[in-house]
């Protein structure tokens, strides 16, 4: 495992190491399939957690080429497209928060492929999906910065129509003392609601809902989750995290993906800026197929007749 000098890694649509080994027969996929239990809970409540994508052996790889990705040179981090070491707006606290770290290292490219991501994310999404980008959230010991709570699909609204789903793994345990993610049940019923701000004040939102949705509030969820882990979640959930101020860091990976026929939106996008390193994506009503956007699963090639048997949010 390491960094291929010179590569950019979005040119290769496979796995490129034995970091995940591959089923190699529909019936192979089964072992990783949720339960019908836990796509109902996906349905009523927005989110899904606990289901282990990566093993501790697995875990310390990308930890280790994540120590890189925060070092990396001038020409490397022309491969983002976002990059900051410290994205805080509280100068006491840190967050790094970078977008397509899969195009730089091995590991985090092949992640993309993990047969158990790849089989949740199909049964929650309920068809073939694309890859729409990766993030890398740290905080550090002692210091480790906020994200406000949001929905991340009011930062995507350059993209239609939106069917979308996050994909959020630990890279540490993740519990309330370090800063874990936090959901809000039910959430995603909400409807879409703007922008107040991901790194700065941690309650900003509040200041737009209204008063169920504030009550709602009350009944926030932790997500506490043992490294390797992952969670699901809609695109309109309400989530975020609070500061960590304990002896641990918190590191997390994110894997976004979106439908194989998502389109472009972008000419009424108010923050062009915020796209000038995002691959392109054509004018509005293009289908968004760059090779930064690979397909990650179609059912009929990976399950063939067995399709019919996995359980979706379609059918379950």
């Amino acid at each position: 495992m390491g960094y291929l000098k010179s590569n950019d890694l979005s040119k290769h649509n496979s796995p490129l190491s034995n970091l995940f080994k591959q089923p190699e027969t529909p019936e192979e996929w089964m072992q990783y399939a949720l339960t019908e239990e836990q796509i109902a809970f996906y349905k009523k409540s927005g989110y899904l957690s606990g289901v282990k994508i990566m093993t501790e052996a697995q875990v310390d790889i990308l930890n280790e080429e994540l120590e890189k990705l925060q070092k990396v040179n001038e020409e490397q981090k022309k491969l983002f497209y976002h990059y900051k070491s410290n994205e805080s707006e509280d100068p006491n606290k840190v967050l790094f928060h970078a977008i397509g770290g899969w195009r730089v290292m091995l590991g985090f490219h092949d992640l993309l492929w993990a047969p158990a991501f790849r089989m949740a994310a199909y049964q929650l999404m309920g068809n073939s999906y694309r890859l729409f980008h990766d993030q890398l959230f740290c905080k550090p010991a002692k210091h480790g910065g906020v994200v406000a709570w949001h929905q991340d699909f009011s930062y995507w609204t350059f993209t239609k129509p939106m069917n979308h789903l996050t994909c959020w793994v630990g890279l540490d345990d993740a519990n309330t003392e370090n800063g874990c993610l936090y959901y809000i049940p039910n959430s995603h019923n909400w409807g879409l609601l703007p922008i107040t701000g991901l790194t700065g004040d941690m309650d900003a939102v509040k200041e737009v809902l209204n008063s169920e949705q504030l009550k709602d509030f009350n009944n926030k969820k932790a997500n506490v989750l043992p490294k390797g882990y992952a969670s699901f979640h809609h695109p309109l959930m309400m989530h975020g995290s609070y500061t960590n101020n304990s002896e641990r860091s918190r590191r997390a990976v994110v894997v976004n993906v979106m439908d194989t026929n998502t389109k472009s939106n972008i000419s009424s996008f108010e923050r062009q800026e915020d796209l000038k390193d995002f691959p392109p994506m054509g004018v509005d009503g293009d289908i968004l197929n760059d090779k930064c956007f690979p397909i990650l699963f179609n059912p009929d090639i990976e399950l063939g007749k067995l399709k019919k048997e996995i359980l979706t949010v379609n059918n379950a």
